[in-house]
């Protein structure tokens, strides 16, 4: 199994925190050590699978718009955006707990157009006032002749976004754009006249669901 890169010291503190309590136990014979071995075990076997980076395949095409995360669809809304898109759009707001995979993918082909990283506060991903509110990192994307908007949000746990993303960066679907570690919530902006292939409850897989159909131009 592959792993984030992000997630490689987590997943090494927890491992030698494990290690230290199995060696503690085993060198006192005490059952409390062992039995808090265990646990420290498996929340090392927990992180390490937080930060699993699995390969992802699917439809590939420049008029669709494939899932940049992991989750569950909660949110379908018209919405303004006046930063990138300048206009009206489809927002799909994907929310991911903390089993999701947390490893975030471009939507689109495209050059990066626009990136902003906004400090805020750490609501609720999932309400309605964290896509203004919370801590946030903004990528757009010029698809041809549409502009894709993804925009990464932390949430109640969440504490760190990374982005990878750079102004004038060539971008592939479905190849990695960022993480957000530890629950928190993914917004893309599509067309209004875009023709959506979900509905609300959708379960996604980044990279691979597809989320909506670009009409041509």
């Amino acid at each position: 199994m592959n792993f984030a890169r992000e997630g490689y010291v987590f997943i090494g503190i927890a491992a030698a925190l494990s290690a230290t309590v199995f060696a503690l136990a085993l060198a006192r014979r005490s059952w409390t050590l062992w039995l808090l071995a265990v646990v420290v075990t498996l929340l090392a076997l927990w992180v390490a699978y937080f930060f699993r980076d699995p390969q992802r395949t699917g439809e590939r095409g420049p008029n669709i718009v494939v899932a940049p995360a992991d989750g569950k669809l909660i949110m379908i809304t018209e919405v303004d955006e006046p930063a990138f898109v300048k206009g009206r759009a489809t927002r799909l707001s994907i929310f991911m707990n903390v089993f999701s995979v947390h490893v975030n993918r471009y939507p689109v082909d495209g050059v990066v157009r626009y990136v902003q990283y906004n400090q805020g506060k750490f609501l609720n991903a999932a309400a309605e006032k964290s896509s203004i509110e919370n801590e946030q990192s903004s990528v757009g994307i010029e698809s041809g002749a549409y502009r894709i908007l993804v925009r990464q949000i932390a949430g109640l746990i969440a504490r760190r976004i990374v982005t990878y993303s750079r102004d004038g960066d060539t971008v592939e679907q479905g190849e990695r754009m960022g993480i957000i570690r530890f629950g928190s919530r993914v917004d893309v902006f599509v067309p209004l006249d875009a023709k959506l292939r979900v509905q609300l409850g959708t379960l996604t897989t980044a990279g691979t669901t597809v989320l909506a159909e670009l009409p041509a131009r």
